[in-house]
């Protein structure tokens, strides 16, 4: 495919992305209309506060990725790098099932040389630690507080999910399954180098709770924004939001998890809120996070221009 060819369909899955996501979004919102028209979203501080604490999730996300692709490669891109890689890959998850996040990743490695192997393993591994985080920590915390209901679909599917997911972090396992595959495939197996030792597995484990903090807390921000949430509320409400978002990348074929995620919140927020409330302040972080994807375009933006600067002077 030529560079012209390629440059189109990037612009055009871009159009189409913002498309897709805009008609969800305005069917959500036309849904719950009534709710929304009896809340003040003038921006405040904490409003514009959540979208940039929502933004930087993903660059912080990016940064663990690309440390991961050098760890177990050649090849270690630079932070900005992986940042503007990562960033993209962010914008494409309204594809649904992540064709676009992954395709979008494998096209770098080719441009790079990068083992397209090694990149989507990285890709595995990421979603599994990123999964992991978004369910386990903020349960036990929501079980604790005896806000969490383990026979609900929604949490059950969840749970459910942490079973091949831990296996994915397993090194053994993870390998032995890989390379079932690969024989089957591509008739070879995948370099041992390729695959994170357990203590590996678990540095990263604990380093992608913070991405999962940091998402939790712009929830906080958009609760505190808009209604009169006390503070003893602002944890669990955090962990709603945070299992919310692993149940929603569980919806392969929903983008961006839209209308699970919201359902979740609603469900784990309401011992805290009144439905209503919990209604409001779901379909608020869904715009909230929405701007936070605006910024994440425009970090991808300048990212893009400045990687494009650098090629031409050198």
């Amino acid at each position: 495919m030529s560079k012209s060819a390629k440059r189109f369909l990037r612009i055009f899955l871009t159009v189409a992305i913002v498309l897709v996501v805009g008609y969800f979004f305005a069917r959500t919102l036309a849904r719950n209309w009534d709710q929304l028209s009896d809340v003040d979203f003038s921006f405040s501080f904490w409003g514009v506060a959540s979208v940039v604490v929502f933004a930087s999730a993903v660059p912080v996300s990016g940064v663990l990725w690309g440390r991961m692709v050098g760890e177990l490669g050649s090849f270690r891109p630079s932070a900005l790098e992986a940042v503007r890689v990562h960033c993209l890959s962010w914008l494409l998850k309204y594809v649904p099932g992540q064709v676009g996040s992954v395709v979008n990743k494998l096209a770098w490695a080719v441009d790079r040389g990068v083992s397209k192997v090694l990149v989507t393993i990285t890709f595995v591994y990421e979603n599994a630690f990123l999964l992991i985080s978004s369910i386990l920590p903020p349960a036990v915390i929501l079980l604790g507080a005896g806000a969490l209901d383990l026979g609900d679909s929604y949490i059950l599917l969840a749970v459910m999910s942490l079973i091949p997911l831990v296996l994915v972090t397993n090194g053994p396992v993870f390998r032995v399954g890989t390379n079932l595959i690969a024989k089957r495939l591509a008739k070879r197996t995948v370099p041992d180098e390729y695959f994170l030792r357990w203590g590996a597995a678990m540095k990263y484990q604990v380093l992608y709770l913070i991405p999962r903090a940091i998402n939790g807390a712009g929830f906080v921000l958009v609760a505190v924004s808009l209604l009169d949430v006390p503070s003893e509320y602002w944890l669990p409400l955090a962990c709603a939001y945070v299992i919310a978002g692993g149940v929603g990348l569980l919806a392969l074929f929903v983008p961006s998890g839209i209308g699970v995620r919201e359902a979740v919140i609603v469900l784990l927020a309401a011992p805290f809120l009144p439905a209503e409330q919990a209604i409001i302040l779901a379909l608020a972080a869904r715009l909230y996070a929405t701007l936070g994807d605006v910024v994440v375009a425009a970090i991808y933006g300048i990212l893009r221009a400045v990687s494009r600067k650098g090629t031409v002077t050198t």
